[in-house]
């Protein structure tokens, strides 16, 4: 639960960050400081710790849209529009720091940024990417958008775009909007198809990968 406590340095957020660092601010001072002001009843701390309150969590605060921030008393569409400036901000910070001039160096870096990338999806999207020689992606290209349980019966379209871009090796990515990373049966049989339909074609089958949460799963970690 979110609450301002009494503060043993006589100090506002700022000044207490100037001081010690914003790794030593509590998730209150620090939206405080995006905030700048609070109302005529609450200062900007007792109004980023109702704000907080409110949503529970970072992650729910993230996902607000700008109406729902706005429907909050003292979050005008000022502070609202500021806040969700600064999340977009933070997400295209998140995404150039894992990002690698566009070469798969491995499952785990590969599965860790395309798990941010595809974090805030809301319907299951199933999205090849293909690659050189290098492992350098020629194209990241998306198949599917709705139930995957549906598309993973035929890996026809996927390979018609290997072949049409030479590509030697190829990932497969989809997202469980539930979170959930865990491979369902369907799973498991696509991946065993579109391995043997890659055997038979000469390209290299690098992963399969579930994402969902921000976590992934890899299919060539597991087995």
């Amino acid at each position: 639960m979110y609450e301002v406590k009494e503060n043993p340095y006589p100090m506002r957020p700022r000044e207490r960050l100037i001081l010690l660092g914003e790794q030593q601010l509590s998730d209150i001072e620090l939206l405080a400081i995006l905030l700048r002001t609070g109302t005529k009843k609450e200062s900007a701390l007792e109004l980023s710790a109702h704000l907080l309150r409110h949503f529970e969590t970072l992650s729910n605060l993230r996902r607000a849209s700008l109406s729902e921030l706005c429907e909050l008393s003292g979050i005008g569409q000022v502070k609202a529009t500021e806040m969700r400036a600064m999340i977009e901000l933070g997400k295209r910070i998140q995404l150039a720091k894992n990002q690698r001039e566009g070469q798969v160096l491995g499952s785990q870096e590969f599965g860790q940024r395309i798990a941010q990338e595809m974090l805030n999806l809301e319907q299951e999207h199933l999205i090849a990417t293909y690659l050189d020689g290098q492992n350098q992606i020629i194209e990241k290209r998306t198949i599917f958008i709705g139930a995957v349980n549906h598309a993973p019966a035929n890996p026809r379209e996927i390979l018609y775009h290997a072949i049409k871009n030479l590509a030697v090796g190829l990932l497969v990515i989809h997202n469980h909007p539930s979170g959930k990373v865990k491979p369902s049966q369907a799973d498991k049989l696509f991946t065993d198809k579109i391995m043997s339909s890659c055997e038979n074609l000469g390209i290299n089958f690098v992963d399969h990968i579930i994402v969902g949460a921000g976590q992934y799963y890899s299919f060539r970690e597991h087995c």
